[in-house]
């Protein structure tokens, strides 16, 4: 579904063919077309206000030849990605993940002040960047549905992880999260929970989300 190539500071993604990818990246985001999806790895000092986070990821782009392709950002060591593949019916999904949950937040309630986000061991700001790539030939419809799966997913790992915030509970995600999903053009009407199609692209992403987070709580979050 796809292969992976890691040159620190970048992390890139890649179909076999172009497929329909939809995000909220901050390069290309929305429903494109693209066989790549890259990583940029930045230090955390350099996220401040004045940080304009679009025009600078699209020069590192450009720069690289990937204008074309779908960008992410983080301050995540990209070297700690992880992978998961599952199939279901023949419906095959991959999902490649960095994991961070130092900006931790809960859906619904209170954005947490400074000192919450902040791990136990130090201070780093870490956040949540997927690729998701399914084989059936999804519609519009259904690929925005493939989302909601696919949030569902990181969703439940972060709240499986044992990463809790101050007076509010079990995280939910990070305020700077961002999930892209792929599929090739299609007919196919739905992606739901009832369907292989959801049923494969959620295990892919838990696993892959659930993994990450393990790794990050053992450095960071004071869990075993």
């Amino acid at each position: 579904m796809l292969t992976h190539r890691l040159a620190r500071p970048w992390l890139v993604a890649e179909f076999p063919r172009p497929l329909r990818a939809l995000s909220w990246a901050p390069h290309r985001p929305g429903l494109v077309e693209t066989d790549l999806v890259a990583w940029r790895e930045v230090r955390d000092a350099d996220l401040g206000p004045d940080f304009d986070a679009h025009d600078w990821l699209a020069g590192q782009m450009a720069g690289r030849g990937m204008a074309d392709a779908v960008g992410l950002l983080t301050s995540r060591d990209v070297s700690s990605f992880t992978l998961a593949e599952a199939e279901t019916e023949g419906i095959r999904a991959a999902c490649l993940a960095t994991v961070g949950l130092g900006n931790a937040e809960r859906a619904g309630d209170a954005r947490q002040p400074a000192e919450a986000h902040r791990p136990l061991e130090k201070p780093h700001i870490g956040t949540i960047n997927l690729v998701a790539a399914v084989s059936a030939p999804l519609s519009e419809a259904a690929l925005i549905e493939a989302m909601s799966i696919a949030a569902q997913a990181r969703t439940r790992a972060v709240m499986e992880s044992g990463r809790r915030l101050p007076a509010a509970g079990p995280a939910t995600g990070t305020g700077t999260d961002c999930v892209v999903v792929a599929a090739p053009p299609g007919d196919v009407r739905h992606a739901g929970l009832h369907t292989p199609v959801g049923e494969a692209l959620g295990r892919a992403v838990h696993d892959a989300v659930a993994e990450g987070a393990r790794v990050w709580m053992r450095a960071y979050g004071g869990a075993g």
